[in-house]
């Protein structure tokens, strides 16, 4: 299970961002998770109505076990992307850095690239119109397909 969350700020305005994401992961092999995320994204727009987003995708991670304190992953991940207004399908390639600080809790890093489409012949044509999102979290790993330890 990870907390994470992010914001940013436009220099010169008063136009902002937060987001937050709360993940829960399954460790199918020591490598292999399988996830679910949901994010929240909350615009703050200077001189224009505040705007907010809800991103409910599964997610496929393979963690790459250099070290016990050091997992880099790469991944998918794809689902829906909601507000009060409208609902879109997304998909993209997500990628971190778990940093583990004690036996079962880490410092995420993490990357995803988010393409929006209505269909997925749109997904094809829109691949260079999305979000990139980058966060910092907080995680604590329990259960799933035993010991972490490289041997």
């Amino acid at each position: 299970m990870m907390v994470s969350g992010g914001a940013s700020h436009s220099q010169g305005s008063d136009s902002g961002n937060f987001n937050a994401d709360l993940s829960y992961g399954y460790y199918l092999s020591p490598g292999w998770e399988i996830g679910f995320r949901q994010a929240l994204d909350y615009n703050f727009i200077n001189h224009a109505p505040d705007a907010w987003q809800a991103t409910t995708t599964p997610f496929l991670h393979y963690n790459f076990r250099i070290t016990n304190v050091l997992v880099p992953y790469l991944g998918m991940q794809g689902g829906i992307v909601w507000n009060d207004r409208d609902i879109t399908g997304t998909i993209g390639p997500s990628a971190g850095l778990k940093l583990f600080v004690a036996d079962q809790t880490f410092v995420n890093i993490g990357y995803r690239y988010s393409w929006f489409f209505k269909s997925f012949e749109a997904a094809r044509d829109n691949r260079t119109h999305g979000n990139h999102v980058v966060n910092i979290g907080l995680g604590y790993v329990w259960g799933g397909s035993g010991d972490r330890a490289i041997k």
